[in-house]
C-alpha cells in the first residue's frame, strides 16, 4: 500500500522544457503542466507532484508507487500496465537544418537517409516514431545518425557544419531559439518525421475506472470549449515572442 490518502493522486514530472520546468520564480509551469491544471480542475480531482526521472516514473506506474503520467506517448508494452486517456494534444518532431538550407537537403521519406550524403543529429532517449525505431535497427540508416545528449550539442555541431539538420519537436525548437536569440538562424525541413497524440496515463495498479473517466470527461469538456487548444496556443505565441 503506497497511498496514503486515495482522493490524492500522486503525479510525476520531469524537466522538459517547455512542457514541464520550473521557471525564475521556481514555479512549475509548462504547456503540459497547465494542460494538466486545467484538467484536473475540471475533473474535480486533487494531486501532488514530484520530480521523477522518466525511467524511473514508468516503474512506478508497473508497480503503483506513483498513480498518473502527463505527456506520454501510448505503446502497447505501456498499455499492460496503464489506463491512457483521451488524447488532449499533439506532439510532432521535424527536421530542422539551417535558414534556407531545406531546399538542398533532397528527403521525401525518412527511410531515403539510409545510405545518402546527410547527417542527422538526434538525443539520446528520445522517441522519435515507429518508423524511425524499426529503421535505426539497420547499420545503413544508423550511419547517417549523429547521437548527442542534447539539443544544444546538436545546435553546436548543425552551426559548425558537422551535421546537415536535426530532429527536435517544433515548440522545444522554439524555446531554444527564443532563449539563445537565435531568431532567422533555423527552418523546418518539409519531411515528415513523426506526429501522435499525447495521453495522461494510469496506473492500472492504484488507480481505477471512475478515475479515468473522470479526466476523460474533463478533456473532451475542454477541448470542446476549446481551452485546451487556447492554452496550446499560448505556449507557441510565448516561444515565438522575441
Amino acid at each position: 500500500m503506497f497511498k496514503v490518502k486515495a482522493a490524492d493522486l500522486s503525479v510525476g514530472w520531469e524537466l522538459w522544457y517547455p512542457y514541464q520546468y520550473h521557471n525564475e520564480k521556481h514555479q512549475l509551469v509548462g504547456l503540459d503542466i497547465d494542460s494538466f491544471n486545467a484538467i484536473m480542475a475540471e475533473a474535480k480531482l486533487s494531486f501532488s507532484v514530484a520530480e521523477v526521472p522518466w525511467n524511473t516514473h514508468l516503474n512506478f506506474l508497473k508497480s503503483g508507487k506513483m498513480d498518473v503520467a502527463m505527456g506520454a506517448s501510448w505503446s502497447n508494452e505501456r498499455e499492460d500496465y496503464a489506463y491512457f486517456s483521451k488524447p488532449y494534444r499533439k506532439e510532432t518532431v521535424s527536421l530542422f537544418v539551417r535558414k534556407g538550407n531545406a531546399k538542398n537537403i533532397h528527403l521525401e521519406t525518412l527511410s531515403e537517409l539510409a545510405g545518402s550524403k546527410y547527417m542527422v543529429g538526434v538525443e539520446s532517449g528520445y522517441y522519435y516514431g515507429e518508423s524511425y525505431a524499426a529503421l535505426i535497427k539497420t547499420e545503413e540508416f544508423k550511419n547517417n545518425i549523429h547521437e548527442v545528449v542534447d539539443l544544444e550539442e546538436n545546435v553546436r555541431f548543425l552551426m559548425q557544419g558537422h551535421l546537415d539538420g536535426f530532429l527536435v519537436d517544433p515548440n522545444t525548437m522554439q524555446s531554444f531559439i527564443k532563449k539563445y536569440r537565435m531568431q532567422g538562424e533555423f527552418e523546418a525541413h518539409s519531411l515528415p518525421i513523426y506526429s501522435a497524440d499525447i495521453f495522461i496515463m494510469l496506473s492500472k495498479k492504484s488507480s481505477d475506472i471512475s478515475t479515468l473517466n473522470k479526466i476523460n470527461q474533463a478533456i473532451t469538456i475542454l477541448t470542446e470549449n476549446g481551452e485546451l487548444s487556447r492554452i496550446s496556443d499560448s505556449w507557441k505565441t510565448l516561444q515565438s515572442e522575441d
